[in-house]
């Protein structure tokens, strides 16, 4: 649920930014990352390293909300979530082709 509430979230700023337009027309484009930016969240393949939620944290005073790092470097209470979100059109998870 915590991933389904992010990526509406991120649906959400592309509205508000006006580039949802450019977001593909099915399902399918959007699995295919058919949408103008990207959403990078820590422990997956595009940024693997956990331990860069404690920065975030610093950064963000993620304590000011009631949220805490904890020593295995996951977000608590649990089904918080965290992401950096980026609009640039070239933004890609990889550009392999």
């Amino acid at each position: 649920m915590a991933e389904a509430l992010a990526e509406l979230w991120h649906r959400r700023i592309r509205e508000e930014l006006g580039i949802a337009d450019d977001d593909g027309p099915t399902v399918k484009d959007w699995f295919r990352q058919g949408y103008r930016g990207s959403r990078y969240s820590f422990g997956y393949a595009a940024c693997p390293d956990l331990e860069d939620q404690v920065k975030l944290a610093q950064l963000l005073d993620l304590s000011a909300i009631g949220v805490e790092v904890t020593e295995e470097f996951m977000l608590d209470p649990e089904q918080s979530t965290s992401a950096i979100v980026i609009h640039h059109p070239e933004a890609k998870y990889f550009n392999a082709r």
